[in-house]
């Protein structure tokens, strides 16, 4: 019989518990959930670009040589997470910790930089209609000046968009999950931006410019540069206060950090719009 006060089972027995403490889910979920998030967030980004320059190369030249480029490359770069996955498991994880944290405290610092640079004005806002106006023109010059397939151009073209910007996706997928074990669900928030710019795109067959880029990109900047911290720290053996909770504190330091900044800038720009 269990003694619930005691904590014993039978006698002197002690009964194991199947309840995860309250703690270690909260320490789980302050992890887990900034890494989908963030997965999510680029991914979406990166695929919002993919899928300009893909539906500019389709409509001129066609659905079919498009999608197999697309797809080519959408295959290769899954068989590229899957290789890196098994390998990242062997390499121990201080080393990995830190290896990882320096790399995304430098790329997330690069997306926080110009995410506020076009917040202030500095640099001009991500036109996915002009993008769209403009591969499309330079497909067709470079249908004129080659003889070359028209297919083949479409199926390259489709092939190195996907690819370039999937890769910063595999990137931000294996180094945000590879801290902790999160691949897995980094990979579910990278699956669910590209199910959701997907049915987006077939839906409105055209350019996704409503989507709010620059505040998508400086929120991942704001996450990427939480995790480089976060993770670097572990690596060089520091033990931060409330372990994983103190990530979102990282967050809201960043993030408030950028907005101030930006606030910052356009007003020593635009000194008429106090």
């Amino acid at each position: 019989m269990t003694d619930a006060y005691s904590g014993r089972c039978g006698g002197d027995q002690p009964c194991q518990s199947f309840e995860e403490p309250e703690s270690e889910l909260l320490m789980s979920l302050s992890t887990a959930v900034p890494a989908i998030g963030a997965a999510f967030a680029a991914s979406l980004v990166e695929f919002v670009e993919a899928f300009t320059i893909v539906l500019a190369v389709a409509t001129l030249n066609g659905w079919r040589p498009t999608a197999m480029g697309a797809l080519s490359a959408t295959l290769l770069l899954g068989l590229a997470v899957l290789a890196l996955g098994p390998l990242l498991s062997l390499v121990p994880p201080q080393p990995l910790q830190l290896t990882v944290g320096i790399l995304l405290l430098l790329f997330g610092m690069a997306w926080l930089r110009k995410a506020i640079l076009r917040s202030a004005g500095i640099v001009p806002l991500h036109d996915e209609d002009a993008i769209f106006a403009a591969e499309r023109a330079q497909l067709v010059s470079e249908e004129a000046r080659r003889t070359t397939s028209r297919n083949w151009i479409a199926g390259i073209a489709a092939f190195k968009a996907v690819l370039l910007e999937g890769l910063e996706v595999v990137f931000i997928v294996i180094a945000v999950g590879a801290g902790r074990g999160l691949l897995a669900w980094a990979s579910l928030g990278a699956l669910v931006a590209f199910i959701a710019v997907l049915v987006a795109g077939v839906i409105l067959y055209r350019p996704l410019s409503r989507v709010p880029e620059n505040a998508l990109k400086f929120g991942v900047g704001v996450m990427l540069t939480s995790f480089g911290v976060f993770w670097t720290g572990e690596g060089l053996g520091i033990g931060w206060p409330g372990q994983d909770l103190v990530l979102p504190a990282f967050v809201a330091l960043f993030l408030a950090t950028g907005l101030v900044m930006a606030s910052w800038l356009r007003q020593a720009i635009h000194p008429e719009a106090r």
